[in-house]
């Protein structure tokens, strides 16, 4: 974590999934560092019901200077029912009321520091009108441009870029499918990549080459540079997760390209600073 902090990063975002328990995790890191916000991205809205999620947001920022971003997610269907054992509702309805009961307890006129997890142009909409704003997974920059232009300048959006330091394209693709396979087989995903263009046919074997070089950036130092700048122009939040450096930030979480500023209290702040510091 300090490492981290040290080399400039303003935030670091972690994943649930099947790892540790998001709460527990995010205490652990929020207490290992000094400055860095941590976010969920995701916590499983079918881990915890909305008030327990509520109350580790206000608990986790009350314990550490206001520095936790509550990222919550619809998941998967074999994560919720398949390992959860419970029944998964139609997304856009289930946040919606899990997101409604959150808010309940806000300040009036005041939104809580919680994103969501947003692939569809409905998602994408519902976490503007009731969340700060929305951490997309697996897209493309010109999913990146939409969703900067359905969310508006004043939500937060903090997308996710692949990259590996390889410079062989045939040795950079075949990372680039190791990654990705996990998620080729999640009709969420899979959706969402067919909305933004890609066919059936790229989408079988791995995965066309057109695919993986649109989610995954690979090359030298100076190229992935520059291709997270191109990356990040519509939206200026980005987290990096390297897929093939033992040096970089692991794939198990993904910290912040410090391309804009990031609120020192994301939580407790004063609007005036919310509004000046805002992450876009």
């Amino acid at each position: 974590m300090r490492t981290v902090e040290n080399n400039g990063y303003s935030a670091l975002w972690y994943p649930e999934s099947r790892g540790y328990e998001s709460m527990s995790l995010a205490a652990c890191l929020l207490s290992s560092s000094e400055k860095l916000t941590i976010g969920s991205s995701i916590a499983n809205i079918y881990a915890r019901d909305s008030f327990t999620a509520q109350r580790a947001m206000v608990s986790l920022n009350a314990l550490y200077g206001g520095r936790f971003i509550l990222g919550l997610g619809v998941s998967h269907i074999p994560m919720v029912e398949g390992v959860r054992g419970h029944r998964y509702e139609k997304p856009l309805a289930a946040m919606s009321a899990y997101l409604d009961a959150i808010n309940k307890s806000a300040t009036p006129g005041e939104l809580p520091p919680v994103v969501v997890a947003a692939l569809g142009p409905k998602m994408l909409v519902l976490s503007g009108a009731k969340s700060r704003g929305a951490v997309p997974y697996n897209v493309t920059p010109q999913h990146t441009a939409q969703a900067s232009a359905i969310l508006g300048p004043s939500k937060w959006l903090a997308v996710e870029q692949k990259v590996t330091l390889e410079t062989d394209p045939a040795k950079a693709r075949a990372l680039g499918r190791k990654e990705l396979s996990r998620y080729m087989v999640l009709p969420n995903y899979r959706n969402s990549w067919l909305r933004q263009g890609f066919t059936e046919a790229e989408l079988a074997d791995g995965g066309s080459d057109r695919f993986i070089d649109a989610m995954v950036l690979w090359g030298d130092a100076e190229t992935i540079s520059a291709g997270c700048g191109r990356t990040s122009r519509p939206a200026p939040r980005m987290s990096v997760c390297s897929l093939s450096t033992p040096t970089a930030i692991s794939p198990l979480a993904t910290a912040c390209w410090p391309r804009s500023p990031i609120p020192e209290r994301v939580y407790g702040a004063s609007p005036q600073s919310r509004s000046a510091t805002a992450l876009r």
